[in-house]
């Protein structure tokens, strides 16, 4: 048997970029130490920067002119769309505990009115038995009425029956102080 590895182009791709890439370090670790070459990416850079804050004061004017927006501007809009959705989400919140809050105000007025019903009903009762018991009351005045006059009839009878017990006893007084009569003259 063979003990040779078949050919792998992917591994001498590995071995080749990691000498390239060591390659690579090695000149930016010579350029980077050097004073020289520190000294004019600075200024390189120092002069970079003030081209671009003159291109952005530039761009900018003239978006202004144009009337385009800058990216700034989106950038504010993004800001502001935010805030909008926040407040919004706000909004929503509240709305949903008001809605929250009117359910539960409708719930409380509903049996309120069902109390109220109940109530409506039971007074309306009252009010039958008030009139029932208003035509007993004045019922039971005309009977009392009528019993004060039968009373005072049967005063004047019992005075009427004391009266005849007097005549009565009287007569019989009477009676008894005349002689009977027995004869001719006597009927019987």
């Amino acid at each position: 048997m063979s003990t040779k590895r078949p050919y792998d182009p992917y591994d001498s791709f590995k071995r080749y970029s990691e000498i390239w890439e060591k390659q690579i370090n090695d000149f930016l670790f010579l350029l980077s130490n050097n004073n020289e070459f520190v000294k004019m990416s600075k200024v390189g850079t120092e002069a970079h920067s003030r081209y671009l804050e003159a291109f952005k004061k530039n761009q900018e004017a003239l978006a202004g002119v144009l009337n385009i927006p800058t990216k700034n501007d989106l950038a504010n809009v993004a800001s502001l769309t935010i805030q909008t959705e926040e407040k919004i989400e706000s909004l929503e919140e509240h709305i949903w505990d008001l809605q929250d809050s009117v359910k539960s105000q409708s719930k409380e007025i509903e049996s309120v009115v069902e109390v109220s019903k109940e109530i409506i009903k039971l007074t309306k009762q009252l009010k039958t038995e008030l009139v029932k018991t208003k035509k007993e009351l004045a019922d039971s005045k005309d009977l009392q009425s009528e019993l004060q006059e039968i009373k005072f009839e049967l005063n004047k009878l019992n005075n009427l029956k004391d009266e005849i017990e007097i005549l009565k006893s009287h007569v019989e007084k009477d009676n008894q102080k005349e002689p009977v009569l027995t004869g001719a003259g006597s009927t019987k």
